[in-house]
């Protein structure tokens, strides 16, 4: 079972519905069915949530295999924890006024160092099995 795994994905779950209506309700008030219609505002709602779904689905079947391969609890909320918290900031400090902020490079930052962190502990687990 994936117990642990599962927690996070329905967290990240939410965030991503909540990202995916705040384009939507974008895309409606400004009556452009389809693309971004070269406003600023619906890129960035667009780009908020592609980038949560450009990353976070395969963190999270990184971590339901590093649990289903008999990691401790305690690595998953290592690696679950910051992924919310990264995932949540990230959008916040996305702006169509300046490329870079706070919020967006931590956000950035900890979801590059959980990718990477589930892809070595993949790694470790695979060659400790062989």
């Amino acid at each position: 079972m994936v117990t642990t795994t599962a927690l996070y994905a329905g967290i990240l779950a939410l965030i991503s519905i909540v990202l995916a209506n705040r384009a939507g309700m974008t895309r409606a008030k400004l009556q452009i069915p389809l693309g971004d219609g070269g406003n600023k505002d619906l890129i960035a709602a667009i780009r908020r949530h592609a980038n949560f779904v450009e990353f976070v689905p395969l963190i999270v079947v990184m971590m339901a295999m590093i649990e289903l391969n008999g990691s401790p609890k305690w690595w998953l909320h290592a690696l679950g924890i910051p992924l919310v918290i990264a995932r949540i900031v990230h959008p916040l400090g996305i702006s169509t006024e300046q490329m870079s902020s706070p919020l967006r490079m931590i956000g950035s930052l900890v979801t590059a160092l959980v990718t990477v962190a589930c892809a070595l502990l993949l790694l470790w687990q695979a060659a400790a099995a062989l």
